[in-house]
């Protein structure tokens, strides 16, 4: 595992996943009945609960019931315990789901939709994704199965890229806003859609705010009437992605009709 102090010195090249990313825990002296599949399960659920700025070793041991040195017989550093945890989330991405889906717009869907609902299951998963190499397993699995749908479109490859980036980051950042946005509505202790009734109808009393407002009455009035906060973000979501799926298929026409 990589040391804090290596970490510090080259952060660029730091990640558990480069150095023993196999190695057992040391020999002797850890507690009975712990594991590193059992601290990441533990980390991930106060990640889910309490967020990344509330993660501690020290919490951590206090949930696991031990001492927070025993943790260290398994993992080097909280920067360790960050990416394991980010590796276990990419897991929940069904990969056979995705074989299973058929064609590559099929695959492309599937993988967005549950990258998606990983993203907003786990707030805390978008912010450390940009901070970390993803580069365990798991990740990487799913990193391949993108190239393997984006590579079946048709694109070349020198084009493939920008559309495994178009699809991916504009799922990301979605699911960034879903999470966010839910995270808010809870801090609140309300729905989702009572926090959006009151946070829409604060600004749209607001004398202040009703001139610039005037050119996006109709949308406003569309999203309101549409349904629940829940419906809203579905409908958006798989209508943005048929737009860009079929910007794909336009792209793949074109480079045909180059060629």
């Amino acid at each position: 595992m990589v040391k804090a102090a290596d970490r510090a010195r080259n952060p660029a090249r730091s990640s558990v996943w480069l150095e023993n990313r196999t190695a057992p825990a040391r020999s002797g002296g850890g507690p009975a009945g712990l594991d590193r599949e059992r601290i990441v399960a533990a980390s991930i659920r106060m990640l889910d609960e309490e967020g990344l700025a509330k993660l501690s070793m020290r919490k951590l041991a206090t949930e696991l019931n031990v001492t927070a040195m025993s943790l260290y017989w398994y993992v080097d550093t909280k920067d360790d315990i960050i990416e394991y945890a980010i590796d276990a989330v990419y897991g929940e991405i069904d990969l056979a789901a995705v074989d299973a889906a058929g064609g590559w717009r099929e695959r492309i869907r599937a993988l967005a939709l549950d990258y998606r609902r990983m993203l907003v299951r786990h707030g805390w998963m978008s912010s450390c994704a940009g901070q970390y190499a993803n580069i365990g397993p798991n990740a990487i699995a799913v990193g391949v199965k993108i190239q393997e749908a984006v590579r079946d479109t048709g694109l070349p490859i020198d084009r493939q890229p920008s559309a495994m980036s178009a699809v991916f980051q504009f799922v990301y950042g979605y699911g960034t806003a879903e999470s966010q946005f839910q995270r808010r509505a809870a801090e609140a202790g309300m729905s989702q859609d009572d926090f959006y009734v009151e946070a829409v109808q604060a600004f749209r009393d607001d004398p202040a705010f009703a001139e610039a407002l005037e050119p996006m009455t109709d949308i406003l009035h569309e999203r309101a009437s549409h349904g629940s906060v829940s419906e809203i973000w579905d409908r958006d979501f798989d209508y943005a992605l048929d737009v860009l799926v079929a910007g794909i298929e336009t792209m793949v026409a074109r480079s045909a009709e180059a060629s």
